[in-house]
């Protein structure tokens, strides 16, 4: 007699606001089957993670075996937690501002809430491999140790099912493998689960593969045969004479003054409650250049960018120079930010997400997490040029929330070269994006700083994802200078 599957998926549907998103999904799982779920961005593939974790309406039956519904974990790609009043008001900046980030509780208060057992806790943050971090503030982790934490409360919470989106997104090499071998471990001890990843990114217990198609499932293919069938492909992006031209005939939304040096740190120091995150940073960034910054996860990077981005208060406490001038000596952040257009995991994060794409682009302009005064004639037409010139027309009314991550995206790169500023920050700005849309978006960021010599950071754990044009490297080692 054949055993009921472990899951069965039959006729699911998922219409968000009107428009399809799934269209009649049918799949099983049995008893010793994992299953990673590869798609384009936009694709369903979060949708999909949500309505098999009940957190979105859907038609059709989703039956688990003995039909009982098991405790289920949902992994999201980008982190919840609420404050120690109880409320989910953290703002962008806040982890760089020491005391407003003690309002974060930290990894040993958050798994105290679903035991008080010690031992128990002590046993679940070796298996997950934070127990250096158990009094770490969350507001101070990084993403690696976030999604590890989001384990240890499932491994808590006596998880049957691991619904994981995404998690991948924003770790280095040592945090992904990390990741592979702690999703094997939960494997062998019996936990189900189905990843939604990137084909780069397959742990080795996964056992079946399928690709979501605009809404619709492909074949379950067993591992090898997927691999087998649909090897890597390293995509290629060819960017348009058009595309350049467009670009060009946009004018700036603002004059800027000339500027010899971009960025110079002198003797650079960042410290909080006697932790040191930078130590000793001397660097110069000259006009024009294109640099990447690299490290590993929790090594300085986002802090590092903070103080050139005007979001951390320390910057005035160092001897930083940014267009050839020194921080402090009279500028206001808006003097900063406004010859900058910035990109970052932390800033996806804490956007206005009930803006619609439009609104998110235009706030482009005057560096605000949401739209919140009139456009000139002349700032509305820049905006809609950069929505044309990006292939963002079709979702320019749609709100933010609605789009897909790699949409999201997409829509934040408009918002950085909205203004035409002179440097370019982007941090891990292809998170989320499959292989086609991250060969094109970096296609677009390559030909933009060659063609319009801009001055460009950026990041990637990725090293397939830096633009060719990148030809200067900053690596960071535990908050300092690699030698």
């Amino acid at each position: 007699m054949t055993a009921a599957p472990l899951l069965q998926v039959t006729g699911l549907t998922v219409q968000l606001s009107g428009r399809p998103v799934l269209q009649d999904l049918s799949f099983s799982l049995k008893e010793d089957q994992r299953l990673a779920v590869i798609g384009a961005s936009g694709s369903g593939k979060t949708s999909l993670i949500k309505a098999l974790a009940g957190q979105c309406f859907s038609r059709g039956e989703i039956v688990f075996q003995n039909d009982r519904r098991p405790k289920m974990a949902l992994i999201s790609q980008q982190h919840q937690f609420k404050n120690l009043s109880n409320l989910n008001s953290f703002y962008y900046q806040q982890r760089f501002n020491s005391n407003d980030a003690e309002d974060a509780p930290t990894v040993t208060e958050v798994l105290s809430e679903i035991t008080n057992d010690e031992s128990l806790l002590a046993e679940t943050l070796a298996l997950l491999q934070i127990s250096h971090i158990a009094d770490t503030r969350l507001i101070q982790l990084s993403n690696g140790e976030h999604k590890r934490v989001q384990l240890a409360q499932a491994v808590l919470q006596n998880a049957e099912w691991l619904l994981l989106d995404s998690p991948y997104t924003g770790l280095d090499i040592a945090a992904r493998a990390l990741l592979n071998e702690l999703l094997d471990t939960l494997a062998a001890r019996g936990i189900h689960y189905i990843l939604v990843t990137a084909d780069a990114d397959i742990p080795a217990s996964v056992t079946h593969v399928t690709v979501l198609e605009q809404g619709k499932l492909g074949d379950q293919l067993p591992r090898a045969d997927y691999f087998a069938q649909y090897a890597i492909v390293k995509h290629g992006h060819v960017v348009s004479d058009g595309f350049i031209v467009s670009c060009k005939t946009i004018p700036p939304a603002y004059t800027y003054p000339d500027f010899s040096v971009a960025i110079r740190m002198v003797n650079t120091n960042v410290v909080y409650h006697n932790r040191t995150i930078l130590s000793d940073i001397n660097w110069e960034v000259k006009k024009g250049e294109c640099w990447s910054v690299s490290g590993h996860n929790g090594s300085g990077k986002s802090t590092l960018l903070s103080l050139v981005n005007g979001d951390n208060p320390q910057a005035f406490a160092n001897e930083i120079y940014l267009f050839d001038r020194r921080k402090g000596s009279g500028e206001s952040i808006w003097d900063i930010k406004q010859q900058i257009g910035y990109v970052s995991p932390e800033l996806h994060h804490y956007f206005d997400s009930a803006a619609t794409a439009f609104e998110v682009v235009a706030s482009g302009l005057f560096d605000t997490i949401g739209l919140f005064r009139q456009l000139s004639q002349q700032h509305r037409s820049i905006v809609e040029q950069w929505i044309a010139v990006l292939d963002l027309n079709t979702v320019g009314e749609q709100y933010f929330r609605q789009l897909s991550n790699g949409q999201q995206r997409l829509v934040l790169l408009a918002r950085a070269l909205v203004k035409n500023p002179p440097m370019l920050i982007l941090d891990e700005p292809c998170q989320g994006l499959d292989s086609e849309t991250t060969a094109r978006f970096i296609a677009l960021v390559n030909t933009i700083c060659v063609e319009m010599q801009k001055t460009l950071i950026y990041v990637s754990h990725y090293t397939t994802e830096i633009p060719s044009c990148v030809t200067r490297c900053l690596q960071l080692e535990q908050g300092k200078v690699a030698a």
